[in-house]
């Protein structure tokens, strides 16, 4: 997907990052753009002493993002690095981060290369048993990664304010700042922006059941999941990582009906308060879906007429419960 977000590097710099990570030495023997993300850039690079390494790249700090995206490099990396520690989890290792802008204007680190490749790619050409494997595996991830408890509702990586907000205000707080983004940005939004804060009120009560921060990917789609014969190697892009409620999981989104993730996971989540919980979350990733089209600035005419598509559906399924 191109993306206004990405940056590009030229040989001279990839050297220069790669002598600054792995001493003057060792010199890159073949490097490859890696195109499949939509906000990171990322560099599959062959070292000459044998290394297979991956290189990503934030975008540069003054570049139109969205409020949540600030900084969120950082998150990534402290996250690979908590999730590694805990183990029972399968991540990459982080081998340098750099965020001094002295050598690029943007910040970076390298990462271990994984073998396999991402779900997404290969699920279709999976047979039916190997696919619930393979989910039931992630639930059980899901649940060890959502085990791991912090101390404040916040986004992974950012300096806590010490105010100790309710998950409901945490979470009143990102949803207001996303709608802000769509004012700012001039995104074609369902309703308007006081109307989608009215409805969001009505919602947000069923938050206060969430009182203990637990580690969530946010991210954890077929994606950001890689498998090799038949199973899990590796757990990928963390950069959106927080301490929040579970059910905000990709996989407990509207574009999944898993049983086996959920055999896995060890739980349905089908109360009332749990199915509430679930479609605001819904809603306010359709939401960054389709604003972040505008901050992108997306070129692909049928991706964004999608995004609309999606969260104009996802509106109507979200009001009809409480209006």
């Amino acid at each position: 997907m191109e993306s206004f977000t990405k940056v590009q590097l030229n040989d001279w710099q990839l050297s220069l990052l790669t002598a600054a990570a792995f001493g003057t030495d060792v010199q890159i023997a073949g490097s490859r753009e890696l195109t499949a993300g939509f906000f990171n850039t990322a560099y599959d690079l062959e070292l000459s002493d044998g290394r297979s390494v991956i290189l990503k790249v934030a975008p540069d700090p003054e570049t139109e993002t969205l409020s949540y995206e600030k900084d969120i490099m950082r998150a990534e990396v402290e996250a690979l690095r908590l999730v590694r520690a805990a183990g029972g989890v399968p991540v990459p290792e982080v081998y340098s981060y750099d965020d001094s802008l002295q050598l690029v204007p943007c910040p970076y680190f390298f990462m271990e290369k994984i073998e396999g490749q991402p779900y997404n790619e290969v699920k279709e050409s999976l047979t039916e048993e190997q696919r619930y494997s393979i989910e039931y595996e992630l639930g059980q991830y899901q649940r060890r990664i959502n085990a791991i408890e912090g101390t404040a509702f916040e986004l992974f990586g950012k300096e806590s304010d010490g105010s100790g907000r309710s998950w409901r205000e945490t979470f009143r707080s990102m949803l207001l700042n996303l709608l802000q983004d769509a004012v700012r940005l001039e995104a074609r939004l369902p309703a308007s922006q006081q109307e989608i804060e009215q409805v969001l009120e009505l919602y947000l009560p069923a938050l206060d059941e969430v009182t203990q921060p637990r580690l969530v990917h946010w991210d954890l789609w077929g994606g950001n999941l890689f498998v090799q014969d038949g199973v899990i190697v590796s757990i990928i892009d963390w950069e959106r990582a927080m301490w929040g409620d579970v059910l905000l999981e990709y996989y407990f989104r509207h574009f999944e009906s898993s049983a086996a993730f959920y055999e896995g996971y060890g739980s349905a989540f089908t109360s009332r308060n749990e199915l509430l919980r679930k479609q605001l979350y819904d809603l306010y990733l359709d939401l960054i879906m389709l604003i972040e089209c505008y901050s992108r600035q997306y070129k692909d005419e049928n991706h964004v007429n999608w995004a609309h598509d999606n969260l104009a559906e996802s509106w109507t399924r979200f009001t009809a419960l409480v209006l």
